[in-house]
């Protein structure tokens, strides 16, 4: 659903800023989806923690090879990592339009590159736990 909304960036790589109603539509949807929709955001939060705590029993379970749950554990990890330590926090930050048009236009893209990062990442995850059944 992000990328819905983060995909407006991608239309103006060339321009310094992004106009402002590209902006605004970014931002609207991420104060909303961070702030106004609490505890419905916190919903993902939670999903991310039953894929670590699926990953750690499968790890102790001990049936799946070991470089699946390796694997399973980068593909799955670094994303969530990521979104915890820079795409919820920016987020947060361009919901509440915090800065200079240039600086959300900056967040906006960040938010952007982060969620392609991520949808590469977890696509990948889904393929290796397909190609291992």
């Amino acid at each position: 659903m992000d990328l819905i909304f983060d995909s407006q960036a991608l239309r103006h790589r060339r321009a310094d800023e992004l106009p402002e109603p590209v902006i605004a539509s970014i931002a609207g949807y991420y104060h909303r989806a961070t702030t106004t929709s609490r505890p419905m955001s916190l919903l993902i939060a939670l999903v991310m923690v039953i894929l670590l705590a699926a990953l750690g029993f499968h790890a102790l379970r001990g049936d799946d090879p070991g470089w699946l749950v390796v694997a399973s554990a980068v593909l799955a990890g670094v994303p969530i990592v990521l979104a915890m330590v820079r795409t919820v926090p920016n987020a947060v930050r361009l919901g509440n339009r915090v800065g200079t048009p240039a600086e959300q236009s900056l967040l906006a893209r960040s938010i952007c590159r982060d969620h392609l990062f991520c949808m590469a990442s977890m696509s990948a995850f889904l393929a290796v736990w397909i190609a291992s059944t």
